[in-house]
């Protein structure tokens, strides 16, 4: 006897003449389908898009920067000319320069009342402050006036991702202009080190702060009031990180079988149940007609 291949198949056939269709049937698979359907589009719109996987952990990522972080400030004083605005910077490794010019530009404001400073620059990562105020100037004016709007203050590289809500620029859009003309502005900064690895694997270095702020008057040893906007920052040892993921196709597809055997296995039990009572009815009702 030859051998047959064919009973190893677990799919049985059942001849078609042997089967009934039924309005209720119709209507469920019509239903199975249409839900299938949109579970599919729903697992495939989650396949195309990516995720964003975020982690904590304690290094620093930039290691090839030298010990560097780059400064990018745009600030507006409006009532105080662009001759006396100057930015010092000054940290524990010794750096102390005053009045730094280079990458930097002053724009008048008000007809040469104001001025809007917009500078970029490096700073090195241990604690350490850089400050707005007239102290590089030749000639100190009677009463400065350091009320402001700081228009942009970010660290590093800049991130334009969309699903990456960070405090990139926390001081973006701050406005002292109805605070004491006479008054310091101490901004602490506690700097926190960013990196985004997008899906080919290609990292990008940037840096999140949160912010503290106190206004005084302060002093000079003479009793004069010299007023400055400080902007004092320390470095976090926490770095955070953002990893773009896709999902594997693997899960897909697993994901896709299940979603069709299983409702197909739900959808063949209830029209199961309703043709198994529907009969059931029909030979009650027999019964009472005889």
């Amino acid at each position: 006897m030859p051998f047959d291949v064919r009973r190893f198949d677990i799919y049985r056939k059942v001849p078609k003449d042997l089967t009934q269709p039924t309005y209720t049937g119709a209507f469920i698979s019509i239903l199975c389908c249409v839900f299938i359907l949109f579970l599919f589009l729903s697992e495939l719109t989650g396949f195309i898009a990516t995720e964003i996987v975020n982690e904590l952990y304690v290094d620093d990522p930039d290691k090839d920067s030298g010990g560097k972080i780059d400064v990018s400030l745009n600030i507006s004083l409006p009532n105080l000319h662009c001759d006396l605005v100057g930015l010092d910077i000054q940290d524990e490794m010794g750096r102390h320069e005053v009045g730094h010019i280079d990458n930097s530009m002053k724009i008048p404001l008000n007809h040469g009342a104001g001025c809007r400073f917009e500078g970029e620059f490096t700073i090195n990562k241990v604690p350490g402050n850089f400050h707005v105020s007239t102290h590089s100037a030749t000639a100190q004016p009677q009463n400065p006036d350091m009320t402001h709007t700081i228009h942009k203050l970010a660290f590093g590289e800049k991130l334009q991702v969309q699903k990456v809500q960070g405090a990139f620029n926390a001081l973006g859009g701050a406005n002292k202009l109805s605070s004491n003309p006479l008054a310091s502005y101490d901004y602490i900064l506690k700097i926190v080190p960013t990196v985004y690895e997008d899906l080919s694997g290609k990292q990008r270095f940037s840096y999140q702060y949160t912010v503290a702020n106190k206004e005084y008057v302060a002093y000079s040893h003479t009793g004069r009031i010299i007023p400055a906007i400080w902007f004092r920052y320390d470095l976090s040892p926490i770095t955070v990180k953002y990893t773009e993921r896709r999902q594997p196709f693997y899960r897909f597809i697993t994901t896709i079988c299940a979603i069709v055997g299983g409702t197909f296995t739900v959808a063949g039990i209830i029209d199961s149940c309703i043709f198994t009572a529907s009969e059931a009815w029909k030979k009650i009702q027999i019964g009472k007609m005889s």
